[in-house]
């Protein structure tokens, strides 16, 4: 067990705007699943991995448009902050709050 597992509450700052939702992680040695929850459902994180204190994961969104949104965060204590690429549409901030 990381200090990742568990559920976040979490806010992307992207271009439409700031997006809150749930991250919920849970790990196995280096390999990290688990799913993301906000307005458009639920997505699964997919090529999940922990690499000594750098998360990195994936979640393909279908809606509005298809995009592969690509994680890369760290945890500290009960905070977890980062860098999600937005395909062609650059890149967002995220933070959360262990909930």
């Amino acid at each position: 067990m990381s200090t990742a597992d568990g559920d976040w509450n979490t806010t992307m700052n992207t271009p439409m705007g700031a997006q809150q939702g749930v991250l919920t992680l849970a790990s196995s040695g280096s390999e990290l699943t688990g799913k993301l929850s906000g307005a458009q459902g639920d997505l699964e994180i997919t090529d999940g991995n922990i690499d000594g204190e750098t998360l990195t994961w994936k979640a393909a969104m279908t809606q509005p448009m298809p995009i592969t949104l690509e994680f890369t965060a760290k945890v500290d204590g009960d905070e977890i902050s980062g860098d999600v690429k937005l395909g062609a549409f650059g890149n967002a901030t995220f933070t959360g709050t262990r909930a």
